[in-house]
Order: structure tokens, then C-alpha cells, then sequence
């Protein structure tokens, strides 16, 4: 049977700080147990939630015996899973750490004890990987720097493992957070979230390992890839509305003069407009690029608004404090 669940999550070494270490889980049997119990030995009181994300192995029934809380959640993928569970628990501090046992779990102390000095909202685990012996599955590091690159030239501000399945957050940055993925692209949606929010955040070197031996991993390194690059493009047009909707604005103007110019050079030295289609065309390239600036500016303006709403949202809790 499940444990049952410590709605304090009192940890000697915080006071009365409420801890929920939060484990997604999907047929992750050969290495739930050790990773509960290693976050048991890290974070000796803090309650830990694995969530089943429909399972066909003995999943739940390892985790319960290992003494986690288990939970499941039917609708498949990650970010179903962490949405959920954002959701339904109620704590000071949440840590988010996958079930595969790749992740050191003996630093969550210090991910815990730096969000609550800051105080942070947001820790990221960075994977300290060594190259010689690499964890990544082929073309995943370099994706993965690929990724952190374009997203923080997007949106302002550098990250190094935007990708890690390993975090630590605050209560009010768990509550402002709409979580709308469905699936592993929820890391790039908290990333993102992060640095749209501006919330005080910092970084953690964490330890990563491969896979134990019979333990598959579920992503898929061209979908996953597709989908989180997707999902970039979507949160550039929703979290930088003009200066997306201004480059696709340039690309039509650009059109409009690369095939307007011969026509305008055409009229002053004749003073005919004899290819009557291609000046249309011309025409229309300024009319959608004029159209698409005009959306650019309402969506900015609807932005503002939204950040607006979401920031004092983000102010109604209080900042992440030891309790005592």
C-alpha cells in the first residue's frame, strides 16, 4: 500500500519548511525504488510523490513499497504529470526529478537550502557530463546546447541545461505556472516561463549518469526534437509577439522589394507599369506585411496585459522562507 502522505513534509534541517519531491514516472520499475530511496536519505522528511504515468510494469507497487506516495495520472506524457501535480500538492518548496535514476539526488539538499537563501524561485540542475564517457544519447548534447543557445538569445538570458529533467521551485512559481504541455517540451516551458516571469533563479551542477542495465529511456531523438522546437517557435510568437510577427513583416517587405524594384525602375524610365501581375503581387506582399506588424502590436499590447495578471498572480504568495 502507498504511504501515507505527510501533508507537513517537515524537514529537521528547514524547520517547518514543507518539502514535495515530485518523481513522473513511466515504466521506470528497475529504478524507482533506488531513486526513492535516495531521495529519502537526501531530504530524510520531505514527502515524496511518484507519479505513475500509466505504467504497464510494477511501477506504483515498487514505489509504495520503497514508501512514496503514489499517484497516477492516465493522460500520457511528462507534462500531463507535472501539471497534475502542481496542481493537487500543496508545499513550500517542490523539487521535480525523474524516475530514471540518471540524476544524483544527493544534491537536492543543496538545491533546497539555495532556493530557500536567496531566495530563489527557480533551481536548475545542470548535468555535469563527462565527454569520455558520456550519459547523453547520441546528438542529445549537442541538441540540447543547440536548444540553450536559441532560447537565450530569444528571450534575454542565458540558461545551460534548459533540457534537465532535475529542478527546484518555490511555491509562488509553482502556483503561476500554466503548465500547457503535454509532454517531455515541458522543460522548455518552465525555462521560458522562468525567464518571461523574470523570477530570481540560479543554476546547480548536478551529477548525471547513465541508465542502469535493462532501464529504456522514453524519449525519441528526432520527435522529441521536433516537438520541443515546435514548441520554441509557439512560445516566440506568444511570449515575443512583435518581434516575431515583425520578422515575418520584414520577410514580406523584402519580397515587395525585390519584386517591386524592377517594376518601379521599369515605370520611371518608360512611364508604363506593362507587368500589371507582378505589381499586384508587390502590392499584396505590402498589404500582408503591414497586416501582420498590425497583429504584432494588439498581441504585444494583449502580452502586456497577460504578463500583468500573471505577475501579480506571482505576488500574491509569499517568497520561499524557512519556516521555524
Amino acid at each position: 500500500m502507498p504511504n501515507t502522505e505527510s501533508r507537513s513534509g517537515e524537514n529537521p534541517a528547514h524547520g517547518a519548511t514543507r518539502i514535495a519531491a515530485i518523481v513522473p514516472c513511466y515504466n521506470e520499475e528497475l529504478t524507482i525504488r533506488q531513486v526513492v530511496e535516495d531521495l529519502r536519505a537526501s531530504l530524510p522528511t520531505a514527502t515524496i510523490y511518484v507519479y505513475d504515468n500509466n505504467s504497464s510494469d510494477e511501477t506504483s507497487r515498487v514505489a509504495a513499497e520503497a514508501g512514496a506516495v503514489v499517484r497516477l495520472e492516465r493522460r500520457k506524457g511528462k507534462g500531463n504529470v507535472v501539471r497534475r501535480a502542481f496542481a493537487d500538492i500543496d508545499a513550500d518548496v517542490y523539487l521535480l526529478i525523474d524516475g530514471d535514476d540518471t540524476y544524483d539526488a544527493s544534491a537536492a539538499p543543496e538545491m533546497v537550502e539555495t532556493l530557500l537563501a536567496g531566495p530563489y524561485d527557480h533551481i536548475l540542475g545542470c548535468r555535469k557530463d563527462d565527454p569520455a564517457s558520456t550519459a547523453y544519447r547520441p546528438g542529445h548534447a549537442q541538441g540540447n546546447r543547440m536548444f540553450n543557445s536559441v532560447v537565450g538569445r530569444l528571450f534575454g538570458e542565458r540558461v545551460t541545461d534548459m533540457l534537465s529533467g532535475y529542478r527546484v521551485f518555490s511555491r509562488r512559481f509553482v502556483k503561476s505556472f500554466p503548465a500547457l504541455s503535454q509532454g517531455f517540451e515541458i522543460e522548455t516551458e518552465l525555462t521560458v516561463h522562468s525567464m518571461a516571469l523574470r523570477v530570481p533563479q540560479c543554476e546547480i551542477p548536478v551529477g548525471f549518469k547513465e541508465r542502469p542495465e535493462g532501464s529504456e529511456s522514453k524519449l525519441n531523438t528526432v520527435s522529441d526534437g521536433l516537438k520541443i522546437s515546435s514548441l520554441i517557435l509557439r512560445l516566440t510568437a506568444h511570449e515575443r509577439p512583435f518581434a516575431f510577427h515583425g520578422s515575418l513583416a520584414l520577410l514580406f517587405y523584402v519580397l515587395a522589394v525585390v519584386f517591386g524594384l524592377p517594376v518601379i525602375i521599369e515605370f520611371f524610365e518608360t512611364g508604363l507599369v506593362p507587368r500589371l501581375p507582378t505589381f499586384m503581387l508587390v502590392a499584396a506582399f505590402g498589404t500582408i506585411g503591414t497586416l501582420i506588424l498590425a497583429v504584432g502590436a494588439v498581441t504585444s499590447s494583449v502580452l502586456k496585459a497577460r504578463r500583468e495578471a500573471m505577475r501579480l498572480a506571482y505576488l500574491k504568495l509569499p517568497a520561499p522562507l524557512v519556516r521555524r
